[in-house]
């Protein structure tokens, strides 16, 4: 039999991927807005519930807004980005990052989302940190919308529900398609897309408590976030000729529990219900196997005349995904439960867990980059994998962080082989390269980074940024091109 080695191809890009309301605090600075971000409280752990880890209801909202909580929303204070860019990105360039993924805080564009004119400091700072990247020759990849829908969209339209929010978002897209044109190629219009069914507030700025029905809601603002993105991606084609428009999703990998063919149908559906999101946007239209789900759980989808036509003319030009675990599927699922933030699945013997209760599935993600390539034939952006974990700084202040490199060899060696399988692999970004408040926790222990940031969740700390064993061995890896794991 003949040797195959599998090896990244020469252009590949590596880098790390953030998120504007968990890095960048200066919530109240510089003219820009509230958004749904700006909501979410820290909540102790010994406190916390699947109830009020991530969706805000009306009261909440009004009890922050009226000042009677003393809550801290720690996604205010983020890790001080917007005052460090400068430091942060250069310790991005020092590892040798050619790419780095960030989004724009929509609200400091458009400080309430539906305003005429854009915030000129807003769209100054994001001119500054563009040109800090250029300067050391990092690729951005630029979200447009990263769970930071301007509070004044759910006040007025009750976010996403709202088919006028399209037209806003619309404007926001050509105003910094038009601002960034000669700065940015790689767009992303909606961060991990199914999240607006998980949690309608993080993923649309939508409160369900406001719906007589919340689940018609959620499907009702994610079709005028699918119509959004088309028309963003036309936006984006004749102000940008060579931009590239993808779409986000949170790759949630379902595999059969057991061999009983009732638990291999389960898992096809739970497959098909994750990628119904990509479905719409590489194949521009609603999939057939969705009609059931519609008419099983009274969703009638109202759609404008054109709808349709604009998902199909304007398809996205690459996917990009976040993996960080996958999941069983049982027809009945009765057994010992695996508690990952978000979801709640059956724990996999195969498999160990995070700090926080998340399959570490490795294999699973070059399963995944085969099956979506073969199903869209698109190119594909991992721009989201890593480990959340506990990292304790030792008495000389270092940071070993072993595990962390564990975690990410592993699912690399993955990635050069789904490479080496014919997938079309364009590049990788680490989540949080630099420590950073948790999107659905809102803690700092939670941390992911290269880089280690000294602030606690309760906030206190001084903020400096430190190198972890892992900044070294990723500058390694990108050196290599990913020769040297």
């Amino acid at each position: 039999m003949g040797q195959f080695k599998a090896k990244f191809p020469d252009h590949f890009y590596w880098g790390g991927a953030t998120a504007a309301n968990q890095i960048e605090g200066a919530f109240d600075e510089d003219g820009k807005g509230l958004s749904a971000a700006d909501f979410v409280e820290y909540i102790p752990k010994d406190q916390r519930t699947k109830d009020n880890a991530m969706e805000i209801t009306s009261e909440q909202i009004r009890k922050t807004l009226s000042g009677e909580t003393t809550a801290r929303y720690p996604k205010r204070e983020g890790n001080d980005f917007y005052h460090r860019y400068k430091e942060d990105i250069a310790l991005l360039a020092e590892m040798g990052f050619t790419s780095f993924r960030f989004s724009i805080h929509w609200s400091r564009i458009f400080p309430n989302g539906y305003d005429e004119t854009p915030n000129e400091a807003g769209l100054q700072f994001y001119d500054n940190v563009l040109d800090e990247l250029a300067k050391y020759d990092i690729e951005p990849i630029v979200t447009l919308s990263h769970y930071e829908t301007p509070y004044g969209l759910t006040e007025k339209y009750n976010g996403w529900v709202g088919r006028e929010v399209i037209d806003h978002f619309v404007r926001y897209a050509e105003t910094v398609f038009k601002r960034y044109k000669d700065k940015v190629k790689f767009w992303i219009s909606f961060n991990e897309i199914n999240m607006i069914t998980i949690s309608p507030f993080t993923g649309g700025g939508i409160l369900s408590d406001r719906e007589d029905n919340p689940m018609q809601a959620k499907y009702q603002g994610l079709h005028h976030q699918f119509v959004a993105s088309a028309l963003a991606t036309k936006k984006l084609h004749d102000i940008i000729p060579d931009g590239k428009m993808g779409c986000m999703l949170a790759r949630m990998s379902h595999y059969a529990n057991t061999p009983n063919p009732e638990d291999v149908l389960k898992a096809q559906k739970e497959n098909q219900d994750n990628l119904f999101f990509t479905d719409v946007h590489a194949r521009g239209e609603y999939p057939k196997y969705m009609e059931r789900f519609f008419i099983e759980n009274d969703i009638k989808i109202v759609k404008e005349s054109g709808d349709d036509e604009i998902l199909k003319q304007h398809p996205v030009d690459y996917i990009t995904i976040s993996y960080y675990m996958s999941m069983l599927s049982s027809a009945t699922p009765e057994g010992e439960r695996s508690e990952g933030n978000l979801m709640n699945t059956l724990k996999n013997p195969y498999l160990e867990a995070s700090d926080w209760g998340w399959q570490i599935d490795p294999i699973g993600l070059r399963v995944v980059l085969n099956d979506m390539y073969d199903r869209y034939q698109l190119p594909i952006f991992i721009v989201e994998n890593g480990l959340g974990a506990y990292d304790k700084a030792g008495e000389d202040g270092s940071i070993h962080d072993d595990y962390r490199i564990d975690y990410l060899r592993k699912h690399i060696e993955q990635m050069k082989e789904a490479v080496g399988d014919g997938v079309e692999l364009i590049g990788y970004t680490t989540w949080g390269p630099i420590d950073l408040v948790s999107m659905s926790t809102s803690e700092m222990s939670k941390r992911y980074g290269f880089v280690y940031v000294d602030k606690d969740d309760e906030g206190n700390g001084s903020l400096e940024r430190r190198r972890k064993d892992s900044f070294y061995w990723y500058k390694k890896v990108i050196e290599t091109n990913g020769e040297e794991l």
